[in-house]
């Protein structure tokens, strides 16, 4: 993980599926989940939703308030 994975967790959006146009880092747990469950698609998304998979699942969620803050 790196400072420019965070940012782009606020600023990337999801690609395909059923929350396309969501940004990563509002995508809602249960679907992170069902990513964990059946695989993280390969490359940088699949990165950035496991990684979000994780930051939600230990309650880190917060830790990207400033950042939204700082990228309006």
């Amino acid at each position: 993980m790196s400072s420019e994975d965070l940012e782009l967790l606020v600023t990337r959006e999801m690609p395909f599926g059923k929350h396309k146009g969501t940004l990563i880092a509002d995508l809602p747990g249960n679907y992170l989940n069902w990513f964990a469950r059946e695989g993280f698609p390969k490359g940088e998304i699949g990165r950035l939703l496991a990684l979000m998979q994780e930051m939600d699942h230990n309650g880190l969620r917060p830790l990207l308030n400033p950042l939204r803050k700082n990228l309006r």
